[in-house]
């Protein structure tokens, strides 16, 4: 009884399969829109580089423009996410973000 047992947490961010991308990502952050590259990608979220250091649970928005030849669509598409940062730090001499996506919208 003296011992305890950790249970594993779950994280779907880290469990979902990634897709190594470099997207231009133009972010809205409640402390204004910054310029950010994805690094990768995949359902439930992203990790991208900016020139600025995020808060975490800071909400952000961006719009990310997923080619045809990943998506297999005869066009460009368009993908409008809402999420939050869950990690920041800094890699490489670069400022590097974890968010995952809570919701996304497809746009014509």
């Amino acid at each position: 009884m003296g011992q305890w047992m950790k249970l594993k947490e779950e994280n779907p961010v880290r469990t979902a399969v990634r897709f190594p991308m470099k997207l231009p990502l133009q972010i809205q952050t409640p402390d204004g829109d910054l310029h950010a590259v994805t690094e990768n990608i995949s359902a439930n979220g992203l990790l991208f580089v900016s020139d600025h250091f995020l808060q975490v649970n800071s909400r952000i928005e961006f719009t990310i423009v997923m080619p045809a030849a990943v998506m297999g669509s005869a066009t460009d598409v368009k993908i409008h996410c809402v999420g939050r940062v869950v990690r920041c730090f800094q890699q490489d001499n670069a400022m590097k973000a974890a968010a995952v996506i809570d919701e996304y919208f497809l746009k014509a």
